[in-house]
């Protein structure tokens, strides 16, 4: 394949790069419906700029790649420049913000240990329903089954855990307050 220049070209390098440009950009942004976005936008920029592309200068691989590095880099400005969700946090200082999934090992690492040492500042017992709801996926109804007490006191203690963990990681400067 040398070009881009008919609807077939496209579909064929897309049966041919688009799972791997996918790949690329949802380990680039970590979201797959942005990624998936992505190589939509990617090859329509190629069809688009056909006329241009140099068979001369790069194959059809690497062409795409530079498209998609380009439409990566426009999807994280439109994803910084949006607010936040409801919930969410941006990113302080270039640090990862929690869950986030970025930055290197080591900031990974760090994120881990300053949140167990946060979660270790709250009530065993609002630690255990913490953990369990958010961590572990369960729900206030079967872990207040388990551990034999009312739901609403799980939410309760889920509530004012959930609390206490904000005020403790704003005090560290993880949140802003």
């Amino acid at each position: 394949m040398t070009s881009l220049r008919s609807e077939q070209d496209v579909r064929a390098a897309y049966r041919r790069y688009g799972s791997e440009l996918f790949g690329f950009a949802c380990n680039a942004l970590d979201d797959r419906q942005l990624a998936e976005e992505v190589v939509q936008e990617t090859f329509l920029r190629a069809w688009r700029s056909a006329p241009s592309y140099d068979e001369h200068r790069s194959g059809v691989r690497t062409w795409l790649y530079a498209i998609a590095r380009n439409v990566v880099a426009d999807a994280r400005r439109r994803r910084s420049a949006r607010p936040p969700l409801a919930g969410h946090e941006p990113e302080r200082d270039g640090r990862p913000g929690p869950g986030d999934g970025s930055g290197d090992p080591f900031d990974k690492l760090l994120l881990r240990i300053e949140l167990d040492e946060a979660l270790q500042r709250l009530s065993p017992d609002q630690r255990q329903v913490i953990t369990d709801v958010y961590l572990l996926g369960r729900s206030c109804a079967d872990l207040a089954a388990e551990l034999g007490i009312p739901a609403a006191t799980v939410r309760s203690r889920l509530y004012y855990g959930v609390r206490a963990l904000r005020g403790i990681l704003e005090e560290n400067g993880w949140l802003a307050p």
